[in-house]
């Protein structure tokens, strides 16, 4: 096993898949040989030599994302397990053929597919894990609770990648945009609000003005209409009719923001 590590890390790194050593038995870096962990990971054989020459029990990890491969991991736990998502998601057809099939030590699978830029992401529900940039993987024949990781099948010809986003929308759907119908009325209102506002004198005009266009808005009145609200009023003193205007507009929009 010793050997075999050392040739697999050396095998990742000739085929052009930066490697960086796990600690034995886990998946966390080992942090004085890559202390930026994923990030310190290299294809360059004689440093990958020299790692696992001083760490020959080691495990394997690669980075995931565009220049390697992108993973699904399909988790197995005592609480779920991501088997049955899997299989909804390959009776859908959204789940491609990977170019790799690796079983891991919960008893769970990781599906190979050609390298993206998207994020990683978790459906916990789903007991599902997406590895893609600024993520990373542990690699067979690394071990992890005495269980290897271990190559189910390779497929190198086969060249797809897998929608993330498109996994994630099936899964958990987006929930629909429920629109608060507008209450009921037996009219704007605006006549008896202009009215009022008539007597309005300072202070406080401008604040009188927005809340009575605010109701005459919530009763159905056209942005058009509220400009009646203020003909009546007095201006001077700091308020004018451009404010005016911009005070019915704002409060239009207000309205409308609540019940879109």
């Amino acid at each position: 096993m010793t050997e075999s590590k050392m040739a697999a890390a050396l095998a990742y790194a000739e085929r052009g898949w930066p490697v960086f050593p796990c600690i034995p038995g886990r998946k966390a870096p080992i942090g004085k040989l890559v202390p930026n962990g994923l990030y310190g990971a290299t294809a360059d054989i004689e440093l990958v030599a020299r790692w696992w020459t001083s760490y020959p029990d080691a495990n394997i990890a690669v980075p995931t994302g565009l220049a390697t491969f992108d993973v699904l991991d399909v988790d197995q736990k005592p609480d779920g397990t991501g088997w049955p998502a899997f299989n909804r998601l390959k009776a859908a057809g959204l789940l491609p053929e990977p170019f790799m099939v690796v079983s891991t030590p919960s008893g769970g699978l990781h599906a190979y597919y050609v390298g993206t830029d998207q994020a990683c992401g978790s459906l916990k529900r789903h007991f599902l894990d997406f590895k893609s940039a600024g993520g990373y993987v542990v690699v067979p024949p690394s071990v992890v609770d005495g269980t290897p990781y271990g190559l189910i099948s390779e497929r190198p010809h086969t060249r797809s990648q897998l929608n993330w986003s498109a996994v994630r929308e099936f899964l958990d759907p987006p929930k629909p945009v429920q629109v608060m119908p507008k209450r009921a009325s037996n009219g704007t209102g605006i006549d008896h609000l202009a009215a009022w506002l008539a007597d309005k004198t300072k202070p406080g005009r401008n604040q009188a003005l927005f809340w009575a266009a605010c109701r005459a808005a919530e009763n159905g009145a056209s942005e058009a209409e509220l400009h009646e609200l203020y003909h009546g009023m007095q201006f001077g003193n700091g308020f004018d009719e451009r404010q005016a205007a911009r005070t019915v507009l704002d409060a239009f929009r207000t309205v409308n923001r609540r019940s879109a």
